[in-house]
């Protein structure tokens, strides 16, 4: 079994409540006339701390004595308030801190109800130690006047090495690794006069009477070595106070009782102490002539280098000479080839692992030196030393000279003008080898620089930088370069975010020289730098002019590319490009608009998820066919079983087995009532025995279905007055009886020949007269055809005979014997027993609830043969002995039927979709291919109408109206003929061929008109673009 995944606390917040509010004025109070500063709300890195909360979670655990006490008990407080980050023993110690400065002298007020230390012990020092509520300036006094000794460094050097003297009962003892231990201080026996001195005496009671003064002073007491270690002098040994005083200080450690004291510890004698040696160091005041001698050195004109008397001035390893960082900046000045192989060396592994600190504006010349050296890659293809120049008053000189402060603004006229040197792509002098890797190192350091956003600002500012770039993207086409141009491209889109660049700017030009490439990874670089141009800059845009329009055809082009990263890149250029309303002027004029609103109207689908999602719009629900009006009629053999029960049993299950629940059905009172004397009056008459009354009668049916219940319906009459109805509601008819058992009979669907008036009622309702006879079971309904339909009679051994004779099947519009066919009537039956078995079949799919349990086997006469051979009633077989398929009849249906949920089918669009990570509870927004290209589209509705190209389109329609009008004004048929041509035209796009489009129309209606199909299909599929989409129909209306 796996562990169970451990349970993220959730992030430390600060909850605005009115309690937050009323305990921080409390607390603001407090610390007012305490006299001590008190923060609100203090911070553990990016986190605010919640004093409240913290106060209670501290209370809640004991208070700060009691978490101070405890080791570790520190972090589980971070860790339960969603405190701890990455470094627990800081966390741990900054929330003490926090907790110390602002909350304990308020719990020692509030929740212990004494009155906290004096600001001067408690919020002016630190967080270290605990037992606040012991603390006075009596007992507290000793230790701060250690700490501070021990602890000041403003005047020593900090030691590397940890103290590894500490106090045992201190709760704060190591939290990390474990100590050493302290050393001991063995026991220095009393050798002098047994007699005391009052101060003597005094000393060693002072412990017994003030324990907890004394364990507070002895722990704040230093060992004898420590304070003889600052002593210049030989100390005089006193035998009392001195024994007292080592041993109030071993007790700190270690405080043996005297039954554990050994005889050798008791005789052992300390050597003497030995005076220590001094040594005389030499000062202004103690040796004058020495300083003055050298002040006079370091005045001489004549001196080469005064190093060597600077560093006999300072101490001994103070010199350790530069770092890394200065060693490698050095190395590269220095113009020695060796150096500068090993500072650019370095420089690059630096600027990889060290790249998110290492900063241009920490080291002095870095940017000019890597520059300057960058440039050397002009004299290894071409004939030319490119030079900075930082003199803002030199005239032009030489074509290598570049200005260091503005920028060469003629350097693409320069880099056309040089000859290139004859250089083999595959083969080099080792010279140029070794030279063309430095040059790429120095480029390569730029580029990983530049990737802090501090460095890449540093940079834009640097003037020769747009120069460098444009040298190294006008290199030769050549494998040798192509690492170069990669590089130069990298650092171009860092810095062009913080440059403004005009359409003339040569760093604009050669960028947009580079969108000619056919390298995926040139293009990609260089759009990405041309997209994020002005980018930071807080007034000015990215207008992107004199785009070429190849580069322009380039773009749409490689939007057909199953490339979803260049043809995202493709789409936030062309967003910006559309931005700007000279732009668009371009783009209609020199490529075909209307191909690039189809593609971008293709991409509104670009990797989406259709799904199908069923919405119910009315829920499943059982229904009933229609009521019917009149109540069946009872078999004989139920009724003589009815008769045998008396009052109110009979109506009882008269009931049950002629009426069903149906709650929006109803009958009538007296129809009901009608039914039940005519089933039961004249049989209970003939035994002499009383009918039930109606009003009891009507009560009885109430107490059968708990649906069913007697009501009184008024409702108008066609006169205008009021009518009133009593009906019984909650039940219904049944379409045929039931026994009490819950078995369903089985009518007769033989046809009979019709009496006169019931052949009047035939003709009038044109449909057949049905027997109707209700029978339980298939057998009792065999014998009923075979004795009242076909006039046949059992023998004497109540069987009948097999004979032939003439016969016809008259079973519901049968098709098989429709007329007289000379036939044996034991074939007879046994097709009728198909017929028989197929209704009981039929009965029981409508019905399942009411099928019947198996029919035996009855055995016919001598000749003839049993009715249902051959297992069970419900089954069925034909003549081969294979199954027969039923079919329900089309003449009936269920009585109680669950009619389907009624549903809708909706398709969706699922594209590419991204969450604010500031809120996530809101909503998904649309991203990536398809957000660009609706905004593009947009961007071209928008501002198309504000173009030159609109004026055009309508000066050129109107005209052409005017034209059509003027020559046809006498022909009324053909100047409508004209009018019609004038005022449209066909669409040409391969799209939507013969589309026609009003001729007056502008931009708007040829470009966008042929998609508008598809723009209303992803409007209601796509969720996530609808908004935009609408905005998109707002920008087509019309305006009046």
């Amino acid at each position: 079994m796996a562990p169970p995944k451990p349970q993220l606390m959730p992030e430390h917040t600060v909850d605005r409540t009115p309690e937050y509010e009323k305990f921080i004025e409390e607390l603001r109070a407090f610390h007012e006339k305490r006299g001590t500063n008190f923060d609100p709300e203090p911070k553990m890195g990016n986190l605010t701390v919640d004093l409240l909360k913290l106060f209670k979670h501290i209370v809640e655990h004991g208070g700060y004595d009691k978490v101070s006490d405890e080791k570790l008990m520190w972090r589980k407080m971070c860790e339960g308030l969603g405190l701890m980050r990455h470094n627990a023993p800081a966390d741990a110690y900054t929330l003490k801190q926090i907790f110390y400065k602002n909350l304990a002298a308020y719990e020692i007020k509030t929740v212990h109800n004494k009155e906290p230390p004096p600001p001067e012990i408690l919020e002016f020092t630190t967080a270290k130690g605990g037992s606040l509520l012991t603390r006075t300036l009596e007992n507290f006094t000793a230790r701060s006047l250690k700490g501070d000794k021990e602890d000041s460094g403003d005047d020593g050097t900090p030691s590397r090495e940890r103290s590894t003297v500490d106090t045992p009962n201190s709760a704060r003892a190591s939290r990390g690794l474990r100590e050493a231990p302290a050393p001991r201080v063995i026991f220095h026996p009393d050798t002098n006069s047994t007699r005391q001195t009052r101060h003597a005496g005094s000393a060693q009671q002072q412990p017994a009477a003030n324990p907890s003064s004394n364990s507070n002073s002895q722990n704040s007491q230093q060992p004898p070595s420590h304070s003889q270690s600052h002593s210049s002098t030989p100390i005089p040994s006193h035998g009392p106070p001195h024994a007292h005083q080592n041993r109030g200080s071993a007790s700190v450690m270690y405080n043996p009782g005297p039954d554990h004291s050994h005889h050798l510890v008791q005789s052992f004698q300390p050597p003497p102490l030995q005076p220590l040696q001094l040594r005389i160091v030499d000062t202004p005041t103690s040796n004058p002539e020495l300083f003055n001698k050298r002040r006079r050195l370091l005045r001489q004109p004549g001196t080469s280098s005064t190093s060597a008397l600077v560093r006999a001035a300072l101490p001994p390893g103070s010199l350790d000479g530069p770092n890394i960082y200065e060693r490698c900046l050095l190395a590269l000045r220095s113009g020695i080839r060796a150096e500068q192989a090993f500072g650019l060396n370095h420089l690059v592994k630096i600027s990889f692992e060290r790249g998110d600190k290492y900063k241009f504006a920490q080291f002095s010349g870095l940017a000019e030196g890597l520059t300057e050296f960058a440039l050397g890659v002009g004299s290894l293809f071409y004939n030319v030393e490119w030079i900075i120049s930082n003199d803002p008053d030199a005239d032009d000189g030489d074509i290598g000279e570049l200005d260091g402060i503005n920028g060469t603004l003629d350097i693409l006229e320069r880099i056309a003008q040089l000859k290139p040197k004859d250089v083999q792509d595959n083969f080099q002098p080792s010279e140029f080898t070794d030279h063309m890797t430095l040059v790429t190192e120095a480029v390569l350091t730029i580029r990983n620089m530049v990737m802090l956003p501090d460095n890449a600002w540093f940079m834009a500012d640097y003037a020769p930088i747009k120069d460098l770039l444009c040298i190294l993207l006008h290199l030769p086409d050549m494998d040798l370069t192509v690492e170069l141009k990669h590089f130069a491209l990298d650092i171009a889109e860092q810095i062009t975010p913080n440059l403004v660049l005009e359409s003339d700017d040569p760093l604009y030009q050669t960028l947009l020289g580079q969108l000619k490439s056919n390298d995926r990874g040139t293009i990609l670089t260089a759009l990405r730098a041309i997209g994020r141009i002005s980018m930071n800059h807080a007034t000015e845009t990215n207008k992107l002019h004199d785009v070429p329009v190849s580069v322009l055809q380039n773009l749409m082009d490689w939007l057909l590319l199953n490339d979803d990263e260049l043809v995202d890149a493709c789409l936030d250029f062309l967003y910006q490009y559309t931005a700007v309303v000279p732009n668009l002027d371009t783009l209609i004029k020199g490529t075909n608009v209307e191909h690039l609103v189809i593609h971008l109207v293709r991409l509104l689908s670009h990797g989406a998820k259709r799904y199908h999602k069923d919405i119910v719009v009315s829920e499943a629900r059982i229904v009933y066919d229609p009521p019917s009006e009149q109540v069946v009629s009872i078999p004989p053999d139920l009724l003589e079983r009815l008769l045998t029960m008396e009052e109110p049993e009979r109506t009882h299950q008269w009931v049950r087995c002629t009426f069903e629940e149906d709650p929006d059905a109803q009958v009538t009172q007296i129809a009901i009532w009608q039914a039940y004397n005519a089933a039961f009056l004249e049989p209970l008459k003939r035994t002499g025995r009383s009918m039930i009354n109606a009003a009891e009668f009507i009560r009885n049916i109430s107490s059968v279905y708990h649906t069913a219940g007697a009501q009184v319906f008024r409702e108008q009459g066609p006169t205008g007055e009021v009518q009133s109805r009593f009906i019984i509601r909650g039940i219904r008819p049944r379409a045929f009886p039931i026994s009490p058992e819950n078995r369903g009979y089985l009518g007769c669907q033989w046809t009979r020949q019709p009496t006169s008036d019931e052949q009047q009622q035939q003709q009038q309702q044109h449909q057949h007269m049905v027997c109707g006879a209700w029978h339980l079971t298939t057998e009792s309904m065999w014998n009923h055809i075979l004795t009242q339909h076909l006039g046949e009679a059992p023998g004497t051994d109540n069987k009948f005979s097999n004979k032939e004779g003439t016969y016809s099947c008259h079973w519901d519009s049968c098709r098989r014997y429709p007329t007289p066919t000379k036939l044996n009537l034991m074939q007879l039956m046994m097709h009728i027993k198909t017929h028989l078995k197929a209704e009981e079949a039929r009965h029981n799919a409508l019905y399942p609830a009411l099928q019947p349990p198996p029919t035996p086997a009855a055995g016919g006469p001598g000749g003839a043969t049993e009715p249902f051979p051959g297992g069970p009633a419900s089954g069925m077989t034909t003549p081969g002995g294979g199954p027969v398929q039923v079919a329900p009849s089309p003449k009936r249906s269920k009585t109680r039927v669950i009619k389907p949920a009624s549903t809708i089918s909706l398709t969706f669009e699922e594209t590419a979709s991204v969450r604010d990570e500031r809120n996530p509870n809101v909503p998904p927004q649309a991203a990536g291919i398809p957000l660009s290209a609706v905004l593009i589209l947009r961007n071209i509705a928008r501002n198309v109408v504000k173009t030159d190209a609109e004026e055009r389109l309508r000066k050129q329609s109107r005209k052409r109206l005017g034209d059509g009008q003027e020559e046809d004004d006498n022909d009324e048929a053909k100047e409508e003929e004209e009018e019609e041509g004038a005022l449209v035209v066909v669409s040409t796009v391969p799209s939507y061929p013969g589309l026609v489009v009003s001729a007056d129309a502008g931009w708007n209606e040829r470009l966008f008109r042929p998609v508008m199909p598809r723009l209303w299909e992803v409007f209601c599929e796509n969720r996530l673009l609808a908004p935009y989409i609408t905005s998109l129909f707002k920008l087509l209306e019309p305006v009046e």
